[in-house]
């Protein structure tokens, strides 16, 4: 395991100009007050968030987001069913059980007592069961249910009383409570109308302009713990240079994905670093229908080619651990230590891709600092890694609204990043024929047949097991070079407490609710 270096870098007066920090000194960002310490008396208290990438297509709709700010928005409106606590592992939310018949074909939900939506409504079963239709819908499935759609029979599911919604399936579906607790599958009103977006989340709407900004105004009635904010404004930011720079001048108090070399050094002006150990990971995306990647030599001479350990120190300052081409670590199928380790081979690499004929390989690597911390500085380091193989990679660098635009899921050879998830969940989302994200185009029928299995099978036990035998499959011929596991790092200012480290997202899960200003004395 890589650590980081216990003497982190120090920001020298000329380092800190050389990156641009400092410019926006005593500059107000647009539409927000400058931040100074808050108190536990202020009259109009506003917590602000700086969030990395977004653009024109970003999205206020529980169902479909995309980007890291999305992400951050739709989990201040709308919550899940279940949830993920900080250390990943699923709770009770707007439901307080779910559970299956003897079968799995079959799943009862029972609402908790009394959980409001921001007008005011009670959230009843019927807008579970509205909810779910949309998720559910054949045509236009939400991304993170798109394998259970098919198989959802909302004909013959039922409202049993006001509380109580029975989802009757197709066929058996073992790991519906975990699919339940992702943070994209959010419960709305039956009514549910986007240009006015209602949730039972700890902040209610109140503006949103794509790709600049959002702001959010408390939720006073919210069954959980009670934002101490009465405001969050989330700011959209392309440049890293501007997000530390805003946060260190306190225009905004918190920051997902702090460039790591920074790590130690915001300390010294004053700010705090968060770090924790997540599942999160920053990929190689290679298209497996696209010549000459349709040759498994040449996918896994990529693998070979990559030095995981230097893009650890390199890309991420020391904030990650050693993958090995297969992703969700936390889940107790996971065979990643089990494998043998790939590491940086030179030598087998030059010979398989000889094998293929593709000694002369020259591709094009896509990334952009939207895809996450280290992304870019990764992408260089493979560049350098492949040239020692006689394999030529040009780097290109696209804008975050670019890279996640039309082309996106569509680039032969490029990046992206996953938050931590489970097995199942996660290969539903990237690894099956339909599913929303197969960035990789992977659709082996084996590997196909595998995780079809284990989605039906209740025991958990034979489950893990056809977990295990897909996990294989993936390492064998997969599209995925998975170097790392990250560990999350992001920032925050010296006016807020409540921030603890969480496996699943950024900041605390952007669980904002949690923060608290620091009071005067």
């Amino acid at each position: 395991m890589t650590v980081p270096s216990p003497h982190p870098p120090t920001l020298t007066r000329r380092r800190f100009a050389q990156l641009g920090l400092g410019a926006l000194a005593g500059m107000a960002l647009p539409g927000v007050a400058a931040c100074s310490a808050p108190s536990s008396d202020a009259v109009n208290s506003q917590l602000v968030h700086g969030a990395t990438g977004g653009g024109l297509k970003d999205s206020l709709d529980p169902h479909f987001p995309v980007t890291i700010p999305d992400i951050a928005r739709v989990r201040q409106l709308y919550e899940s069913l279940y949830r993920f606590t900080p250390g990943y592992t699923i709770e009770p939310a707007l439901a307080e059980e779910i559970t299956p018949d003897a079968d799995g074909s079959s799943w009862t939900i029972r609402l908790r007592d009394g959980v409001r939506f921001h007008d005011g409504r009670t959230v009843h079963a019927e807008d579970v069961r509205a909810s779910l239709a949309r998720m559910l819908d054949p045509k236009n499935p939400a991304p993170f249910l798109s394998e259970l759609a098919p198989l959802a029979d909302l004909q013959s599911s039922r409202v049993m009383d006001a509380r109580t919604f029975r989802l009757a399936l197709e066929e058996p579906y073992a790991i519906l409570d975990q699919m339940l607790a992702n943070y994209s599958v959010g419960i709305v009103p039956a009514d549910f109308d986007l240009a006015h977006p209602i949730g039972t989340g700890p902040f209610r709407f109140d503006m949103f302009v794509p790709g600049q900004r959002s702001r959010f105004l408390r939720n006073d009635d919210y069954w959980d713990q009670q934002a101490a904010f009465d405001e969050l404004v989330i700011l959209d930011f392309s440049d890293d240079a501007a997000k530390v720079n805003a946060l260190l001048a306190g225009q905004v108090q918190t920051i997902d994905n702090l460039p790591t070399y920074l790590a130690g050094a915001i300390e010294q002006q004053g700010s705090h670093t968060l770090v924790s150990e997540t599942g999160g990971w920053v990929p190689f995306t290679i298209r497996v229908d696209v010549k000459p990647f349709t040759d498994v030599r040449v996918r896994n001479a990529l693998r070979l080619i990559a030095d995981r350990a230097q893009m650890i120190d390199q890309a991420l300052g020391g904030y990650g651990r050693l993958a090995n081409d297969l992703y969700a670590p936390f889940d107790p199928a996971y065979i990643g230590g089990d494998v043998p380790q790939r590491e940086q081979d030179i030598d087998q690499a030059k010979s398989l891709l000889k094998a293929a004929g593709a000694e002369d390989l020259q591709i094009e690597l896509v990334t952009s600092t939207g895809v996450g911390t280290g992304s870019v500085e990764a992408a260089n380091l493979f560049a350098q890694h492949a040239r020692k193989a006689g394999v030529q990679v040009r780097v290109k660098k696209v804008d975050p609204s670019v890279f996640y635009g039309d082309q996106y899921l569509s680039w032969v050879f490029a990046q992206d990043f996953w938050n931590t998830r489970l097995y199942l969940p996660q290969a539903a989302s990237c690894a099956m024929p339909k599913s929303p994200y197969n960035e990789t185009h992977f659709a082996d029928e084996k590997y196909i047949g595998l995780v079809r299995a284990a989605f039906r099978e209740m025991d958990e036990e034979r489950r893990n097991t056809l977990v295990q035998d897909a996990q294989r499959i993936e390492y064998e011929s997969g599209g995925y070079l998975i170097w790392a596991f990250q560990n999350q790092v992001d920032a925050y200012g010296p006016f807020i407490t409540g921030v603890e480290p969480a496996r699943e997202q950024p900041v605390s899960a952007f669980r904002f609710n949690t923060f608290r200003p620091v009071e005067r004395r």
